[in-house]
């Protein structure tokens, strides 16, 4: 476990929370290192002032002699403690020994960044607010803002002017709101930026519904300037109260044909090969079971360089060059074997070889109840719908 690569940026602060222990991030720039590596270098750089301590503050530095020894205790593997890495930006790693499988012993959370991080990061951060959420504005702008309308709760503004225009017959604006998001020949554009070069684009979007499935977003986004494309499918409507299970056990070539959706909250498994996609890889994508193996293989050059770089031990590199012959199996059907997909937003979707789910076999559906840690992680647990519930609820028009 201490030989684990880690990739420190520098952004990036390391706790060990059993010894109160902090390692900020001007006090170790970004390096690429080991578990070991990382306390062995906070020990060095801590012992290589103690005898200037010693002389100045001798009772500090015998306290720093205690710590120093727990903490190369740690260094040298004889006792279990938690090495958290928190990174900002991003941009640092840890590496999972057991990869392509899931590793018990180490977990991955995002977050929202705060402000103060953002302006630590050097990027643009909105004004300050005041407890109630609503922006601080100087005296003059307050005055001459004076007859903008308070600001409605959100969610029940659609729900009033919906309300609105039903009770007063006006079937045009029925229509247009019925009609917004079911006509794919409306595509919306919205303003972005390219993920490859920075510069301004258009993203266009749409709306569709999709037979056997539910209502989806499609985005796609082209920069003129470097050429970049890219596209996205998100789920539309109202979030499902259930999450979504689908197994499929592929057999034959058709089966590799089959239209798959996975939305980016789905996790991928394939159980003959003990290979996990937590939710989140790959994203939001639209292909067939083929397509989806062929970018899961393409993930694995572009994204695991520790295991097949050329610094790698050849066991290593072995292991994962066994591991993607077997990947590569999957499409020739040498041996039946089972794809599944975990939706916890019940957003994705295997096409049936069938006129009906009922009727194919090697197609197995299962609702379930989401946990509250997978409410929390897709954030549901902290969204509150309550002026958007009364503003519907309402019986004043």
């Amino acid at each position: 476990i201490l030989n684990r690569q880690v990739v420190k940026s520098d952004s990036a602060t390391i706790k060990i929370p059993e010894l109160d222990f902090e390692i900020p991030p001007e006090a170790q720039r970004g390096s690429l290192s080991t578990v070991e590596g990382i306390i062995m270098r906070a020990v060095d750089e801590l012992q290589a002032l103690q005898d200037e301590r010693k002389k100045v503050d001798p009772q500090k530095a015998e306290a720093i002699d205690k710590f120093l020894t727990k903490l190369r205790s740690l260094g040298l593997g004889q006792a279990a403690f938690t090495f958290v890495l928190d990174d900002p930006a991003g941009n640092s790693f840890i590496e999972n020994p057991n990869a392509p499988s899931s590793d018990p012993l180490l977990s991955v959370r995002f977050y929202e960044r705060t402000r103060e991080q953002q302006a630590a990061l050097g990027f643009l951060v909105e004004p300050p607010t005041e407890e109630h959420g609503e922006p601080v504005h100087h005296a003059s702008t307050v005055e001459a803002n004076s007859d903008v309308s308070q600001k409605e709760p959100h969610g029940s503004v659609g729900a009033v002017a919906g309300r609105r225009a039903i009770a007063q017959g006006n079937s045009d604006e029925v229509t247009a709101a019925l009609c917004r998001y079911s006509a794919p020949e409306e595509v919306d554009t919205l303003p972005s930026t390219c993920g490859a070069c920075g510069a301004g684009c258009v993203t266009r979007f749409f709306a569709t519904k999709i037979p056997y499935f539910c209502e989806v977003i499609v985005m796609a986004t082209t920069c003129d300037m470097c050429g970049y494309r890219n596209s996205e499918l998100k789920p539309g409507g109202e979030i499902p109260a259930k999450g979504k299970k689908i197994t499929l056990h592929v057999q034959n070539a058709r089966d590799l044909t089959r239209d798959v959706i996975k939305s980016d909250s789905a996790g991928v498994k394939v159980p003959e090969l003990e290979l996990e996609l937590t939710s989140g890889t790959l994203g939001g994508i639209v292909t067939t079971v083929e397509g989806l193996v062929v970018k899961i293989c393409e993930a694995l050059d572009r994204i695991h360089g520790f295991q097949l770089g050329d610094s790698t031990l050849e066991w290593k590199k072995k292991k994962w060059e066994d591991f993607k012959d077997k990947l590569s199996k999957l499409l020739s059907l040498q041996e039946p074997w089972t794809l599944i997909i975990d939706d916890g937003l019940a957003a994705s979707f295997v096409a049936p070889a069938t006129d009906s789910f009922e009727d194919d076999n090697q197609l197995t559906i299962e609702e379930y109840q989401r946990s509250w840690e997978q409410n929390d992680e897709l954030g549901l647990n902290d969204m509150d719908t309550s002026s958007a519930d009364a503003a519907y609820n309402t019986t004043n028009t």
